[in-house]
């Protein structure tokens, strides 16, 4: 399990747009993915979670990978969020 703490460096923060190609881009690995913020974890594979959160940028998330393809994703999923803008 790999386990990382950042900074949501995406302008708008995980709002409707950036949370959807969040859980497309996790979706894409087989491991199981969590983001905890504060005291509330979710599933980053659910839109309804991911929008649940409601992180803004400049928050610190810990990211929770636990798979065979772990590392992959937790590195997709870094530069996801710490990229200040969603790629068009």
């Amino acid at each position: 399990m790999l386990k990382k703490t950042i900074v949501v460096g995406l302008e708008s923060g995980l709002e409707a747009r950036p949370a959807a190609l969040f859980v497309q881009i996790a979706s894409k690995y087989e491991s199981h993915i969590s983001i905890l913020l504060t005291d509330k974890q979710v599933n980053a594979k659910s839109i309804m979670g991911m929008m649940s959160l409601g992180a803004i940028k400049g928050q610190e998330i810990t990211l929770l990978v636990d798979g065979e393809d772990e590392e992959e994703a937790m590195d997709a999923l870094v530069k996801f969020i710490t990229s200040e803008t969603v790629g068009e």
